[in-house]
């Protein structure tokens, strides 16, 4: 059964999202949304923006240092995964995303967006770095 995938990129001030094909094996980036508020609202901006796509799993990047050891932000992240997991009933994966924002710095590398807006591209492009490389490994 083909299942359909959605990459978040959390962060307190903007969530990145990215969306796999409806049978998993490619992501692409849609868009970035506030981080502000509540974990519950946050979700519900998130249900939101990818309620078009009917998804089947969430996969959520997980922001360990280089060493491989989980700091405060990784904690809150996982939190959130909680909740999201929670609300949506749904699978909820936590991937490795260590350097997703540097890959998506090198994709954007010569575009001539402005600073604005490449700050918010970076986000959705970071979480489809996540979800392509949840996907590949699947």
């Amino acid at each position: 059964m083909p299942t359909r995938f959605a990459g978040i990129d959390y962060g307190t001030a903007r969530i990145g999202l990215a969306v796999s094909d409806p049978v998993g094996t490619l992501a692409s980036p849609l868009c970035a949304i506030s981080g502000k508020g509540t974990p519950t609202q946050q979700i519900e901006s998130i249900a939101a923006a990818v309620a078009e796509y009917e998804i089947d799993e969430w996969v959520v990047g997980l922001p360990l240092n280089m060493d491989g050891s989980e700091g405060p932000q990784a904690r809150l992240t996982r939190q959130f995964a909680q909740h999201l997991a929670a609300q949506t009933n749904q699978i909820v994966h936590c991937w490795d995303e260590r350097l997703s924002s540097k890959q998506a710095d090198v994709y954007m590398a010569g575009s001539g967006l402005t600073r604005k807006k490449k700050k918010n591209r970076r986000d959705a492009l970071a979480a489809q770095v996540i979800l392509q490389s949840f996907l590949d490994a699947r």
